[in-house]
């Protein structure tokens, strides 16, 4: 197994990332892992993160580039789904660019908000062979009594917000974080599939939202829900195991 640290410029934002092959001999299928926004708990020393997704797909005969968006991990910025975007693209770009892996078959799989930003994303761009997404929100919306302000506070408590100014207007950055919702792009994507993954505990997105977006979704397409399983999909074997199926 090969692996190549990556780092692109992107607004001026250093965007870590890493390409995971199992060899050069042929051109592998092409996974590009997106994450959902870190949830600032405490890390599980027993938990490998999206490393570790990465080599158990490689292990599968996959090509896979997982990054930090924007705001995460080890890349710079702040956290603004519309400029993440514009990370997948600039990622989208730079895969491209590649010769090791079959250009045929580039799948984004998503995360909650990495799988709205993929849905997004793939609207718009051919290259994109077909979209998995996980515990994806058909709307980016408030939770119970929040206001966008107190979010951006505890974004900025768990340093996902880094500077001090950053939004220079929370109506703005509010209006460009709607502007990406998952309903309205989704239909787009066909007549490349769509595998929506969805735990019907998920207290989080609760399983509604991935019943729409199958809904408004064009063919072909195919709903998963996992008994039992709550948000963190990227965790469940299930759910791991059922996009390996799915990529073939």
């Amino acid at each position: 197994m090969l692996k190549d640290l990556t780092i692109l410029q992107v607004d001026g934002v250093s965007i870590v990332g890493q390409l995971f092959l199992p060899d050069l001999k042929v051109k592998y299928p092409l996974v590009c892992l997106c994450h959902g926004v870190p949830s600032g708990t405490p890390p599980d020393p027993d938990d490998g993160g999206y490393p570790e997704l990465a080599e158990n797909l490689c292990r599968h005969g996959l090509a896979v580039y997982w990054f930090n968006f924007r705001g995460a991990g080890e890349s710079g910025g702040n956290l603004d789904l519309a400029g993440w975007t514009r990370d997948l693209q600039a990622v989208l770009d730079y895969l491209w660019a590649q010769d090791n892996f079959d250009k045929s078959r580039l799948t984004l799989v998503g995360f909650s908000a990495g799988a709205a930003v993929s849905i997004y994303v793939a609207a718009g761009d051919a290259r994109v062979s077909g979209v998995v997404a996980c515990s994806c929100p058909a709307e980016i919306t408030l939770s119970g009594d929040d206001d966008w302000e107190t979010v951006i506070d505890r974004f900025r408590g768990i340093g996902t917000i880094r500077d001090r100014k950053f939004p220079p207007s929370i109506e703005e950055w509010v209006k460009n974080t709607q502007s990406i919702n998952p309903i309205n792009f989704i239909q787009k994507i066909a007549p490349r599939p769509v595998l929506l993954i969805h735990g019907n505990e998920d207290q989080m997105v609760p399983l509604e939202h991935a019943q729409r977006l199958y809904e408004k979704a064009g063919v072909p397409k195919r709903l998963i829900v996992i008994d039992g399983a709550g948000h963190r999909l990227r965790r469940d074997k299930r759910a791991i195991d059922a996009i390996l199926k799915w990529l073939g």
